[in-house]
């Protein structure tokens, strides 16, 4: 497929988001399982953003959104988002290295451990309902009232060309992917990869992992959004993955690139895929990673990336866990 139709993003969006942060995010390393590789056919190649900085590969693209806002010559008096824990920590990292202010909305289901982390890096936290609506409404409030600028967790255009840096890396990495596996929850990340990895090798196949109850394969294969208004959000081990629907920017794009088979992970497989790393990786990882190691164990990758000497990408999104309250 071609990534021309694709509006506001492109291959260039994305090179230049990897000039502006380069010198800060870190060339995550790529990880083999020789008996991952046995058991499951092919050789695994996994980009362990688990050991990005801020812990998740979230940091790509909030730097690149207020670095893009601050050459724009954006009057930033203050930031503003919603999290569930790692996009606030990437933003509240942010906001102390510019010595901005920064309030980060959490919905009342994110534990206490990432709540702390966010507060001791200097930003503030104020708590909403799990609902997205009742999140933006939180934003929408700051913003009236202090006049910060929301920086998206996905459904913008910057933050999109910096998560597609991880595919810039992975492919100069390991040049021959036949696919890439991706974890899914409002879709900036594998909508970067999608634009990046499609425009240097069209025959790549990215796929999207997401927890169960996402349902984003019957809205592929439809071609239209099925999901239920309002939007919800789920309830996943996955934590990191708790949207339901993919962003109104987001969708375009991963409806154009990327491939119409979904892996829907449960949170037994999840749980499973994270206890693989811990134990024979010795990788740190959170569910929502466990959710594409559980993907990449599955038969049904068999018939889709089929023969013995397929390449497939696995994106470790992140590494941030409570090590005092682990799902096993």
């Amino acid at each position: 497929m071609s990534t021309e139709k694709i509006p506001h993003v492109k291959l260039s969006d994305v090179k230049e988001a990897y000039s502006r942060i380069k010198s800060v995010v870190k060339k995550t390393p790529v990880f083999q399982d020789d008996d991952f590789d046995e058991k499951y056919g092919g050789k695994f190649y996994f980009k362990a953003e688990n050991m990005q900085k801020t812990g998740a590969f979230k940091i790509r693209g909030a730097l690149n959104a207020v670095l893009t806002l601050r050459e724009n010559g954006e009057n930033l008096k203050g930031l503003v988002t919603h999290s569930s824990g790692n996009h606030g920590r990437a933003m509240a990292w942010i906001a102390r290295s510019f010595n901005l202010p920064c309030i980060v909305v959490c919905p009342t289901t994110v534990p206490e451990a990432k709540l702390q982390i966010i507060r001791n890096l200097g930003a503030d936290t104020v708590p909403c309902e799990p609902t997205l609506d009742d999140r933006l409404r939180k934003v929408g409030q700051i913003q009236d009232e202090r006049g910060y600028t929301y920086i998206s967790t996905c459904d913008d255009y910057t933050v999109m060309a910096g998560q597609g840096t991880i595919a810039l890396e992975f492919l100069e990495q390991v040049p021959d992917l036949d696919a890439i596996l991706v974890p899914t929850s409002g879709g900036g990340m594998i909508a970067g990869i999608c634009v990046a990895a499609k425009s240097i090798n069209p025959k790549i196949k990215i796929f999207a992992v997401e927890p169960d109850g996402k349902d984003l394969q019957k809205s592929l294969v439809a071609g239209e959004r099925l999901w239920p208004n309002p939007p919800r959000c789920l309830d996943t081990v996955a934590d990191g993955m708790r949207m339901q629907q993919l962003g109104t920017k987001t969708w375009p794009i991963v409806l154009e690139l990327a491939e119409k088979h979904v892996f829907t992970v449960t949170d037994d497989e999840a749980i499973e895929g994270m206890k693989y790393a811990f134990e024979h990786m010795k990788l740190v990882v959170e569910p929502s990673a466990g959710t594409t190691i559980s993907a990449a164990m599955s038969r049904d990758l068999d018939k889709l990336v089929p023969g013995p000497s397929r390449k497939v990408g696995v994106i470790l999104c992140g590494g941030n866990v409570d090590i005092h309250n682990l799902p096993f």
